[in-house]
């Protein structure tokens, strides 16, 4: 996928409108009225909306008898997917260094003796006053 067809993508993901319908979608085929049900707007609205995300391959228009059905194409948002997981190794691997860093802390302050309370010091932390 191109940057361009990426940046289209994520223009058309960035209204929560087309976002919803595509979250409809998912669950079949639908005519437009059944996708301009849930929202407060004209059907010239909705239909802008559904240009844009036909426009962007992300749903597909049919044509049977006088019905329209709205399909979902997922292969843009697989796309999507694809550029993100770069980031999510990255966040796994950043989380993976964080964990072998806290592990290490553990291991010194345990050798050390550090994070124990030991009686005499609770009651003398106790023991101070508030300011």
């Amino acid at each position: 996928m191109t940057s361009d067809q990426l940046s289209s993508t994520f223009a058309a993901l960035a209204d929560p409108t087309r976002r919803a319908i595509l979250a409809r979608l998912t669950s079949g085929e639908a005519s437009v009225t059944q996708l301009a049900e849930p929202f407060e707007m004209s059907m010239p609205a909705i239909s802008k909306h559904l240009k844009v995300l036909e426009r962007t391959g992300l749903i597909a228009r049919g044509h049977e008898a006088q019905w329209r059905p709205c399909r979902l194409k997922a292969g843009p948002l697989k796309d999507v997917a694809d550029w993100a997981a770069q980031y999510r190794r990255f966040w796994a691997e950043s989380f993976e260094r964080l964990d072998d860093y806290l592990r290490d802390v553990q291991k010194k302050g345990k050798k050390y003796g550090h994070g124990k309370h030991h009686g005499k010091q609770r009651a003398r932390i106790g023991a101070h006053p508030r300011v």
